[in-house]
């Protein structure tokens, strides 16, 4: 995808100060997750995330991710 759209940052946003989930979709798999950070690293931007279910984390690479979008 490359650049993520205004609507797109705002859902992270939200569910980063909320604390809900997000589907987001990279390489044609699904991710739910729960975002806890936005970040840059070495110029790219990443959430940081946690799995709900286990609690694990994971980093995912805006640049990298096909869609978002919320979970209801």
């Amino acid at each position: 995808m490359g650049q993520l759209t205004v609507k797109q940052y705002d859902s992270i946003e939200d569910a980063i100060t909320r604390g809900t989930r997000l589907g987001i979709w990279r390489r044609g798999t699904e991710y739910l997750i729960i975002p806890l950070a936005l970040r840059i690293i070495n110029r790219r931007e990443c959430i940081d995330t946690r799995h709900p279910a286990t609690g694990a984390r994971l980093t995912l690479w805006l640049d990298e991710v096909d869609a978002v979008e919320e979970v209801r």
